[in-house]
């Protein structure tokens, strides 16, 4: 029987969203030779907290289904225990790393990758606090039954159980890597209200993350496409593909990986949008099988995003992931370059080679940032009202900004560097030490 980790982080109230991902963990272990670790890392304060854990325990229980509830301290007193036994450099930081103070999208999936590993778990499925299933017709529509479908399996032995493949023959030897969709509904950042404000700043805003060198056409193509997942259709029938698949057709909030989270950590960059999809361009770029679906979840924005406060730091974490493209680009680039050097003789991710690229970044000249920052400033000032007044702010943190970019990349690097080590003590390291704790 194979074990798998279904995990939610969340930092949010959304009792209703675990209820409905425990109803998936019911699914993958009724259909699927499956035992299914439902990992819930909660971020949220003590009231939310507590709603939630009312609601684990009106879970059906069921024998291949267990349920880990971990707060933020459960969850540093297992990092600790980890990094202290891992003998890796610059601890405290790694710590830091790993359980910010600040939100980050890419340390919450690393946390729930070592969790998992530490479960003894062969895959992670990752689904997201402010997003829903489908229902069509009745019947809710799970994105893990692809998952287990494929994942893990020779690409050979998946054809047969796909709607389509587009993979070479050259890769049907590997293991499927990937299996992933994207969402529906509502844009997956927050900056509709630009696009209905003034279409010209929305182009000159979101082109800002494509490379500087490209055309007018090509940044154009990738407006039209960023940030719409699946468009609004609603799930009609199952339609999947056997590919190398591309980065812009799945979300985060729908995805699965087998192996590779093993070998390469997510970028752990704080209050930055975007920070957790390094893995899926990895995962193209070294040639590893996936595997598309089109069981996309359903996407919608919660309130505290229309509150002032959550409006500033949102936009905030939007302009901190248009900074990250400096350097992500540069990474990517060379990762496609790279191709098969970014597998050893076993088919396995260098991680040094990813380290390697992560560094040579660093050193990037920022002067494209630089004028990124001047863009924004001009197009928010443009938009007028509460954009005009983030403009004011942007201002003063400016010099931080890009400090903060470039810092960012550097402690990726580290965190690549450290990963082994981490993953390798985590397998023989308990989750829970709490009695009466699961696992």
């Amino acid at each position: 029987m194979r074990r798998i980790c279904l995990t939610l982080p969340t930092n949010r109230p959304c009792s209703a969203t675990i209820e409905a991902i425990a109803e998936e963990a019911a699914y993958a272990a009724e259909h699927f030779d499956a035992e299914v670790h439902l990992l819930i890392l909660d971020s949220c304060d003590t009231p939310a907290y507590a709603e939630h854990a009312e609601t684990v325990r009106r879970l059906p229980a069921s024998e291949r289904i267990v349920v880990h509830h971990i707060d933020e301290a459960e969850q540093q007193d297992f990092l600790q225990r980890v990094i202290g036994r891992a003998g890796t450099m610059k601890p405290d930081l790694l710590l830091d790393l790993m359980l910010p103070e600040g939100l980050s999208y890419g340390a919450c999936t690393n946390r729930a990758f070592l969790i998992a590993v530490a479960l003894g778990c062969e895959s992670v499925h990752r689904r997201d606090s402010d997003s829903r299933y489908q229902v069509v017709n009745g019947e809710t529509v799970f994105p893990v039954h692809h998952e287990l479908t494929a994942l893990g399996r020779r690409a050979a032995d998946v054809a047969p159980h796909v709607t389509e493949t587009t993979l070479a023959a050259q890769h049907e030897d590997k293991r499927v890597a990937m299996v992933g969709s994207s969402f529906v509904g509502e844009l997956s950042v927050d900056i509709g209200d630009i696009l209905r404000i003034d279409p010209d700043v929305y182009y000159d805003m979101v082109s800002l993350w494509a490379p500087a060198h490209w055309s007018r056409e090509m940044k154009q193509e990738l407006v039209d496409d960023s940030f719409r997942g699946a468009g609004t259709d609603p799930f009609v029938k199952d339609h999947s593909t056997l590919a190398l698949v591309d980065p812009m057709r799945v979300d985060m909030c729908n995805i699965s990986f087998h192996g590779v989270h093993e070998r390469v950590p997510l970028p752990p960059a704080t209050d930055t949008i975007g920070s957790d999809y390094f893995l899926i361009h990895l995962v193209h770029d070294a040639a590893l099988p996936g595997v598309l679906h089109n069981r996309n979840i359903e996407n919608f924005y919660t309130g505290e995003r229309r509150t002032d406060a959550g409006f500033m730091a949102y936009q905030l974490r939007y302009v901190k992931f248009l900074l990250s493209m400096l350097y992500f680009n540069s990474i990517y680039d060379q990762m496609a370059a790279a191709g098969p050097a970014l597998l050893d003789d076993e088919g396995q991710l260098r991680a040094s080679v990813v380290a390697r690229l992560a560094s040579e970044s660093t050193g990037l000249d920022r002067t494209e940032n630089v004028r990124r920052l001047d863009i924004l400033d001009t197009s928010y000032r443009k938009l007028g009202g509460i954009y005009a007044e983030f403009a004011d702010l942007l201002a003063t943190r400016r010099e931080r900004l890009l400090d903060e970019a470039r810092s960012d990349i550097e402690d990726f690097a580290l965190l690549v560097e450290a990963w082994g080590p981490l993953v390798r003590v985590a397998r023989r390291t308990p989750v829970h030490l709490s009695p009466g704790r699961p696992g």
